[in-house]
């Protein structure tokens, strides 16, 4: 089959919408597609040489909390990428600002007389649940979905979800696609710690006086609620050696340093920033924590699944979806860091049953979450707006 145009419209940075969509553009550059990537900066996954091309514009680096004003350097940097590599679509991945710039992209690439592309949205997540009373915001969003000639969410709770807030028609179509796990970056490895003993040089690694590994990563930002796994450390450590890695980077990092001095669990935090590489501290992780108030996939709890690390999680909105409670992981009920710690607790004092789900949750990662089916998928999409879009253009569709 003909290799399609795509352009990509992303966050850099290591939360789920930005790493979904990063996965994506390469998958996609793979099959040889010619791929565009839209970001205020390189996406951290995309970081390195690939047979697709990055675009720097002056835009949100991250998530915005409310309405966005007209987004004119991306949408002008999506036109005249579109008409000069003549792209067949724009796909963007969380609704502001990326939807508001592909509308208008797909305008100024009609004004000069050229064939719009197809436009395809993702909603996330935050990009629907952050709403709150912010009528601005959710209307932009809901003319993103209804300007848009196929829409997409991770996860069966967030289609609901957003047909109930945006003021969707129940017969508006929303493809449930969920995010993938490349199972090669991320896999079980050996018995050891890895490079976890460099970030706590002063603890005893020796075996049989190993502490116990929690790990969580995110955005940090505040709906993850970073605070609740240091709280939930402070309460393990009061039973068993344990220590917290901290990936990624955000608005709360400051405020969890904070609050892990004050629980006198400074020493046992390790903050490791945003990296590119994650396989390495997943795989030898004991635990991975997901406090999160809302949650609309829970993509790092599906690559620690393909790490075979068992998950303890809050159970809210898409995560049952990735997560089986006693099976793969442990859901928990949210804003609840002691439901966490002991969970926890129960998980690192059984290691056979520990041991057990691990397995199961490579399995189920390997069997319902690989690239292959899901990006073929996506294709599949593609190529269906690819086709409406030539024969009759962009649609123009009362969905309310």
């Amino acid at each position: 089959m003909s290799t399609l145009g795509v352009g990509i419209a992303c966050f850099p940075t290591v939360g789920g919408s930005g790493v979904a969509a990063s996965q994506l553009a390469m998958q996609l550059a793979a099959r040889g597609h010619r791929v565009h990537v839209f970001s205020a900066g390189v996406p951290v996954r995309l970081a390195g040489d690939g047979p697709w091309t990055v675009h720097e514009v002056d835009t949100s680096p991250r998530p915005p909390s409310g309405a966005v004003g007209r987004p004119m350097a991306l949408a002008r940097a999506m036109a005249q990428v579109t008409v000069r590599e003549s792209l067949d679509l724009l796909h963007m991945h969380y609704a502001l600002p990326h939807g508001p710039a592909a509308l208008l992209a797909r305008e100024l690439v009609r004004d000069q007389g050229r064939r719009p592309p197809g436009l395809v949205i993702t909603l996330h997540g935050t990009d629907v649940t952050g709403l709150g009373h912010d009528a601005a915001m959710r209307g932009q969003v809901r003319e993103a979905a209804l300007g848009s000639d196929a829409v997409m969410t991770p996860s069966a709770w967030l289609r609901r979800v957003a047909t109930a807030t945006l003021g969707l028609s129940p017969s508006l179509q929303i493809s449930v696609v969920p995010n993938f796990v490349d199972p090669e970056a991320f896999h079980p490895l050996d018995d050891g710690a890895g490079e976890v003993p460099a970030l706590f040089p002063a603890l005893d690694w020796s075996p049989g006086r190993r502490p116990a590994v929690l790990l969580h990563a995110s955005n940090f930002r505040p709906v993850k609620r970073v605070g609740d796994t240091v709280r939930a450390l402070a309460e393990v450590r009061r039973r068993r050696p344990a220590v917290l890695v901290l990936v990624g980077d955000g608005p709360e990092r400051g405020p969890v340093e904070a609050l892990a001095t004050s629980l006198g669990v400074r020493d046992a935090v390790a903050f490791s920033g945003e990296r590119r590489s994650l396989g390495d501290l997943f795989a030898h992780a004991d635990l991975f924590l997901l406090p999160s108030e809302q949650e609309s996939f829970g993509l790092a709890a599906l690559e620690s699944l393909a790490s075979g690390v068992p998950v303890v999680a809050s159970e809210v909105g898409g995560v049952p979806e990735v997560v089986t409670h006693g099976k793969t992981g442990w859901l928990v009920p949210p804003r609840d860091p002691g439901a966490m710690a002991a969970a926890a607790l129960a998980l690192l004092e059984d290691s056979a049953r520990r041991a057990a789900m691990g397995r199961a949750a490579r399995a189920s990662a390997l069997a319902r979450f690989q690239p292959g089916p899901i990006v073929s998928r996506v294709e599949e999409i593609y190529r269906e707006v690819v086709v409406r879009v030539t024969r009759h253009g962009p649609e123009d569709r009362d969905r309310t």
